[in-house]
């Protein structure tokens, strides 16, 4: 790593948001970083960190389709890898080496601080560490804890909905309506990506209002305009047509 010098960083996450607030963070101190460019997604991601070589990159876990857990299995080389998630910070204490950090949504100035600190006392000597290897840790600790059912409020009760037998859930203003296989349907007080943070990988986002389960995945069909028609094998054949802003991914995932 140069000394004196600040270090290429590029900027990792599907929210616009929470690019902005890294890209105040990191502007904060432009002594360390230098962001060189942002990426909305895991294939472009792997594109840019790949042809930009940056020494830095601030990488969401949780992405729509390609994660960034995938993201790093795809890379010619290594860089310095600070997360930042949502996650729980117990679920993330594989990750607190002397080489990698993260970042815990919200992120906020004190934290930061802290990784900047962590930073300053790594350099080009420090050992290398087996990324895959804590990334296969974070995953069995992250199952033990994988949720198995939603609970949903219906009048008086609470029922839990199995996950496994949910074939989409879609967003709508303030809620979401959770769908079975068995065509019925639970309305949710909640947001589409906070749901997305504690569901099972097994559920990607192929729209800015849709969650489909992977596992009940029927059919794939191209559509225009750099979209693709989802056919679910449910009691409805539900048809979910994909946001063109997730077409990447998804044929990155399916290699279509």
């Amino acid at each position: 790593m140069k000394l004196n010098q600040p270090w290429k960083t590029i900027i990792v996450d599907d929210e616009p948001l929470a690019r902005l607030r890294l890209q105040t963070l990191a502007g904060e101190h432009p002594d360390k970083f230098e962001i060189i460019a942002e990426a909305e997604n895991g294939e472009e991601a792997i594109e840019k960190i790949n042809r930009l070589h940056p020494e830095y990159i601030f990488l969401d876990i949780q992405m729509p389709v390609i994660s960034g857990f995938d993201v790093l299995k795809k890379l010619d080389y290594l860089p310095k890898v600070i997360f930042c998630t949502a996650y729980d910070e117990f679920a993330l204490q594989a990750f607190d080496t002397n080489c990698i950090d993260y970042l815990v949504k919200p992120l906020t100035k004190e934290r930061f601080a802290k990784t900047i600190a962590k930073l300053n006392q790594l350099n080009e000597n420090s050992p290398e560490i087996d990324l895959n290897k804590l990334i296969a840790q974070f995953n069995r600790e992250h199952r033990k804890n994988e949720a198995t059912s939603l609970p949903v409020k219906v009048g008086d009760r609470v029922i839990f909905v199995r996950l496994d037998e949910v074939s989409y859930i879609q967003a709508d203003e303030k809620y979401v309506t959770v769908v079975t296989k068995h065509a019925k349907s639970y309305v949710l007080d909640s947001s589409l990506k906070r749901l997305e943070e504690k569901l099972p990988d097994y559920f990607i986002r192929v729209h800015k209002s849709f969650l489909v389960n992977k596992n009940l995945l029927k059919e794939i069909r191209k559509h225009f305009n750099n979209r693709f028609v989802l056919i679910l094998d449910d009691y409805n054949q539900s048809k979910i047509t994909s946001g063109r802003s997730y077409y990447p991914d998804i044929k990155a995932m399916f290699e279509l």
